[in-house]
């Protein structure tokens, strides 16, 4: 039976590691609420900017120049095709990194025949598919630390580049979407070719530029957009994320330590109880 020393011993490590996690908690909440004031500030500029891509796109409907636009044209048939895995650069976020693994993963499982490149933003990702063999195409990695426009941009260019070229076929975004703190939600989506979503306004718009002219411009922007705000989202998943598991912990480690102080008790009335049988024993056998 280990001796009170070793109790007390893992008492204190526990308490340590207690203050660590509630600092961590704390540390989260903190970052947490700029992330989310990010992300609500994020989504309305994304969503209206879909909507003016398909009234402009509605207003260009027929036009040979539309058609020719690199970004917009499918492929008959998808051979190779980018997956762009938006992790955490961290762990100790409870299931926040498996949970965009494991459906990234899946999601990739439903396509056969296709070859899929992993474009990693986030450590725990690209550990992740390169253990299994995947092709790492692009490493980036500090992007939830601080969320910066322009590294967004350089890597939504760089998809944008080898899609006009013909290099791959399709991109698709893997990431946690933030719905409170207590759940994120796993969301996969087509990047490239951009999906023109269809309006319910039939208003009918005079642009002052042809219409291909402003697809033209609109359409890169609208997938560094389309990052941006996935990056977005994942920062405030993380951040909920590993603040729930840090909250969890330190209540776990609350636990131990009472069921500890417990048992070092019991060992302690035990030894006290046994000495003082001793000392009357050795006075019974003196009389």
């Amino acid at each position: 039976m280990p001796s009170l020393i070793d109790f007390r011993r893992r008492i204190r490590s526990v308490k340590n590691t207690q203050q660590i996690t509630k600092a961590m908690k704390m540390v989260s909440a903190a970052k947490l609420r700029r992330a989310q004031e990010a992300v609500l500030a994020a989504r309305p500029f994304a969503n209206m900017l879909g909507q003016m891509l398909g009234n402009v796109a509605r207003a260009a409907a027929g036009s040979d120049a539309v058609k020719e636009l690199p970004l917009l044209q499918p492929r008959e048939t998808v051979k190779t095709a980018v997956m762009i895995l938006v992790s955490a650069d961290r762990g100790l976020a409870g299931a926040f990194n498996s949970n965009v693994n494991r459906g990234a993963q899946k999601f990739i499982q439903d396509q056969p025949g296709v070859t899929f490149e992993i474009e990693s933003v986030g450590k725990k990702g690209r550990d992740y598919f390169r253990r299994r063999g995947f092709a790492i195409s692009g490493d980036h990695q500090n992007f939830s630390r601080k969320p910066v426009y322009a590294d967004v941009a350089a890597v939504a260019a760089k998809v944008s580049q080898r899609y006009a070229a013909g290099e791959i076929d399709a991109v698709y975004v893997a990431y946690n979407e933030f719905k409170s703190v207590m759940t994120q939600r796993l969301q996969v989506e087509q990047v490239l070719p951009v999906p023109l979503t269809e309006s319910a306004d039939t208003t009918e718009y005079i642009y002052e530029q042809p219409a291909e002219v402003l697809l033209a411009s609109l359409l890169p922007r609208y997938v560094e957009v389309e990052l941006w705000r996935s990056v977005l989202e994942s920062t405030a998943s993380e951040h909920a994320a590993r603040m729930t598991a840090m909250d969890a912990a330190s209540r776990n480690a609350s636990e131990v330590i009472e069921r500890v102080t417990l048992q070092m008790n019991r060992v302690r009335q035990a030894s006290i109880t046994r000495e003082i049988i001793e000392v009357v024993s050795g006075a019974s056998a003196l009389k």
